[in-house]
């Protein structure tokens, strides 16, 4: 019988600390591909490149485990694997560990995310994990000490047609985590500003900053509350994004046309 055959990827880059912790406990499961990005694809949410060629070339980072660095996005590496590498179809895709949180609406940004929803655009179950950590230094093993759990029960029970799993967890020692809880997605917003600069030529350019704003900072199921209480949070998240309650709104709108 054939090992489950477990995709890996990320948005920090294949040389990434996160994707190589991740791509070791991949592969107590099963048998592990590696398609990430050559260099660091954060924020590019689920952009696919359509302008210039992707390139693709084996690389040999993770030891004996196929590695693939790709010059596109997070979403064109689960394509280009799906389409161009793996010889079947993957039973399970993985991507991170992202260094940087992705819980609330960070996750329409993320790269990370991503590639897990567009694996399970294609049927495929899918969990994207972060650390609410920037650092490439950061300490990584309260993310693997739950990944094992999270690859056995996917493998196991799989998720709901449409469904893949965001997972973060916060930046504190694994003897404090607290475990993990299964909530949803805060309600938030990052509030940006542009801070104007002057190049060494004097020519202006602008660089985003900003901050994120909770607008539910106290109910105990949402992800941003987990992470602030020592929780690891799992949030499940669907590709299917219709706001139903709205079709009914809706019902007696008219789109007539109008001449001026």
């Amino acid at each position: 019988m054939k090992r489950p055959l477990i995709l890996v990827c990320n948005d920090d880059g294949y040389k990434a600390p996160g994707i190589r912790a991740l791509t070791r406990v991949a592969e107590r499961y099963g048998d592990v591909v590696v398609v990430a990005p050559v260099s660091g694809q954060s924020g590019m949410s689920h952009a696919v490149t359509l302008n210039h060629p992707i390139r693709l070339r084996t690389v040999s980072v993770n030891g004996e485990v196929p590695t693939y660095a790709c010059t596109g996005t997070p979403a064109d590496c689960i394509k280009i694997a799906l389409n161009q590498v793996l010889d079947r179809k993957p039973d399970l895709v993985l991507s991170g560990i992202n260094h940087g949180s992705n819980a609330s609406v960070s996750l329409f940004y993320s790269g990370t995310v991503a590639a897990a929803i567009e694996a399970c655009m294609n049927g495929i179950p899918a969990a994207a994990f972060s650390v609410d950590d920037h650092s490439h230094e950061t300490d990584l093993s309260l993310a693997t000490r739950y990944a094992g759990g999270i690859i056995e029960n996917l493998l196991d029970k799989g998720l709901p047609k449409g469904v893949c799993l965001n997972i973060n967890f916060p930046r504190i020692p694994p003897d404090e985590c607290k475990g993990l809880k299964v909530c949803r997605q805060t309600i938030g917003v990052w509030k940006e500003e542009f801070e104007k600069r002057t190049d060494p030529q004097g020519r202006e350019y602008f660089w985003l900053t900003g901050e994120f704003s909770n607008e539910e900072p106290d109910e105990r199921d949402t992800d941003e509350w987990a992470l602030a209480n020592g929780y690891g949070a799992v949030v499940p998240i669907s590709i299917e994004v219709t706001h139903y309650p709205s079709l009914e709104q809706m019902a007696d709108w008219r789109f007539d046309t109008h001449h001026e």
